[in-house]
């Protein structure tokens, strides 16, 4: 049986273009409302804040330290940024858990250090603060520090599994896709794992980090370069590895001035291809 659509003579074709536009529009903003700033550009109300262990050397600038002191948002070049002044071992933690997610930081050194610049973004984070070096939750980190950015460090009882090659000093291991699947932990070849390149901008310049968690998979970006994938993300439990695929989300203080201007989140429904082949 034929159908037959009955199409207005009088139909007004710039108006139907101004509703196709609009709802094209709508379906654009519907898009990028996905992002969600963990930063809102004004204050840190959805955040908690932790001070933990004084920094060896530093201990009058721990006794004076405060909340408001170590992470606080301030202007600068015209924005509103978060401010950590890494005078003290302290930790900045998100009230929510997030999983499956790619997260987008952009940051930059401050001129102040106190030992070394010196900072991560820690991710799966879960239990009380100072289980790790008296500070911060049990956590998988995404090391910030300066020469280091973009390594794996592991807290308290996580591990993943990452390929890897052995470093020239025959210690060390080395993120590589070609490289051999091995277990990392305190107790399986240590909590470190280095990056596969520096992909780290100049001092005073702005660094981007892309986090992207999925399952039990991570991948870390830096300035665009893939430069670690962590697979079988875990927590050990009375000996056996659980499953670790949320947490809360940490940012360090801990020893060199830092800037935030960016901080959003996304929900993802798996690793971008591009990024793993």
């Amino acid at each position: 049986m034929e159908q037959f659509f009955y199409v207005p003579s009088n139909l007004n074709l710039p108006i139907v273009k101004n509703i196709l536009l609009l709802l094209i529009l709508c379906l654009l903003t519907v898009s990028l409302s996905a992002k969600k700033p963990l930063f809102n550009g004004k204050n840190l109300k959805n955040w908690d804040i932790f001070l933990g262990t004084p920094i060896p050397g530093f201990e009058d600038l721990a006794k004076k330290a405060t909340p408001a002191s170590t992470y606080q948002v301030v202007e600068l070049d015209g924005q509103k940024m978060i401010h950590i002044s890494g005078d003290i071992f302290a930790s900045l933690a998100t009230k929510a858990e997030y999983g499956n997610y790619h997260l987008h930081l952009e940051f930059k050194w401050g001129e102040k250090v106190y030992g070394n610049r010196n900072s991560g973004l820690l991710y799966h984070s879960f239990g009380p603060f100072g289980a790790s070096f008296g500070t911060w939750m049990a956590t998988i980190e995404h090391q910030l520090q300066h020469g280091n950015l973009g390594d794996t460090y592991l807290m308290c009882n996580t591990s993943c599994e990452t390929k890897v090659t052995k470093g020239e000093d025959g210690k060390s291991y080395l993120f590589s896709p070609e490289g051999q699947s091995t277990p990392f932990s305190e107790k399986e070849n240590g909590r470190s794992i280095k990056k596969a390149r520096n992909a780290e901008k100049a001092l005073g310049e702005w660094n981007t980090v892309d986090l992207y968690c999925f399952g039990q998979t991570s991948v870390h970006v830096v300035n665009g370069q893939v430069v670690m994938i962590n697979t079988n993300c875990s927590k050990i439990i009375n000996g056996q590895k659980v499953p670790l695929t949320k947490g809360k989300i940490q940012l360090q203080s801990e020893g060199g001035e830092l800037y935030v201007r960016k901080m959003e989140i996304e929900k993802i429904k798996g690793i971008p291809a591009n990024l793993t082949n």
